[in-house]
């Protein structure tokens, strides 16, 4: 028996006593994903965290995912396999920073991309993740709005609400952001009859040749309806395992090399597993801050 089998039994076992949800982004190992209750993208699990009826959440994610699950379930016990585990994007903007750009343009809406702070979630009108971005903005009917921290995301809600100006904060991801036209037009050209799946936190120049622009539990669904058998996966390299298990039978690749989120591949099921033992790390949000963020967060997650 390996090691990551009796891991495995003993993060179930653990998960039972525990009366725990365990929580897993697209994005995290192969073996994380596996022993999780829920793997999903950010608007699935925040949707998990705000219905559990489970004592306490386990996280196996980045900091604003089990903040925002702590913002939707603040009764319950939010744990964090690894408080380490943050994301580049969402320091990029701060609260200050928020406070300063809505003083600027006084009037016009805030909607906040998910991958963001308590502190930011709390001076937003509303939230939105990738799935749901373009729909969030629709719904508020207003010809500007304001955008942040990403400006490849607000970029593609701007493409396609050609209406609307969306005047987006300089933030943006890492991973997503490196990702070069040249990169994408040469794995297509090794694989011409792959479909090329593109997440909209990359540039505009990148989505602009996709065959479509999705988030990661929308490429999932597409993947399985598709009429395709061979994708480039343009997004974190973890999404692949989950394509793989959803559509069996079909190829999928990442880019050359590689398209890696670290952040998201520190937390181990060892780490899991010693979080529900030891009950660590315990995430906590101010009470006023926490309240505030909830409302922006609740109505993302209203919107179906």
């Amino acid at each position: 028996m390996t090691s990551s089998s009796t891991s495995h039994e003993e993060i179930r076992s653990l998960v039972a006593q525990r009366d725990a949800v365990l929580l897993a982004h697209n994005y995290q190992r192969p073996e994380v994903q596996d022993v999780a209750d829920y793997v999903g993208d950010s608007l699935g699990l925040s949707r998990q965290a705000a219905a559990t009826e489970a004592s306490a959440i386990v996280f196996a994610g980045v900091h604003f995912m089990a903040e925002t699950a702590k913002i939707l379930s603040p009764d319950k016990l939010v744990l964090m396999p690894e408080p380490d585990a943050g994301c580049p994007m969402a320091d990029m903007l701060t609260g200050e920073q928020l406070a300063r750009w809505r003083e600027q343009h006084s009037g016009i809406p805030v909607v906040t991309y998910v991958n963001s702070s308590a502190e930011v979630k709390a001076l937003s009108d509303i939230c939105c993740t990738s799935a749901n971005a373009v729909e969030v903005v629709r719904s508020l009917h207003s010809a500007t709005v304001l955008f942040g921290p990403d400006r490849n995301l607000a970029a593609w809600v701007g493409s396609q609400l050609p209406d609307v100006e969306v005047i987006a904060w300089e933030g943006w991801c890492p991973t997503h952001d490196d990702v070069t036209l040249e990169q994408v037009r040469e794995a297509a050209e090794s694989r011409p009859q792959a479909e090329i799946l593109v997440h909209p936190e990359c540039r505009p120049e990148v989505t602009a040749i996709a065959d479509a622009v999705l988030s990661t539990s929308q490429m999932l669904r597409h993947a399985v309806s598709s009429a395709a058998q061979e994708f480039i996966v343009v997004t974190e390299e973890g999404l692949l395992h989950a394509l793989a298990k959803a559509a069996p039978g079909k190829r999928f690749s990442n880019l050359t090399p590689g398209m890696l989120c670290a952040d998201m591949k520190i937390t181990t099921v060892e780490k899991v597993r010693d979080s529900l033992a030891d009950l660590k790390t315990e995430i906590e949000v101010d009470t006023e801050v926490a309240e505030a963020a909830a409302g922006a967060v609740e109505r993302m997650i209203a919107l179906g």
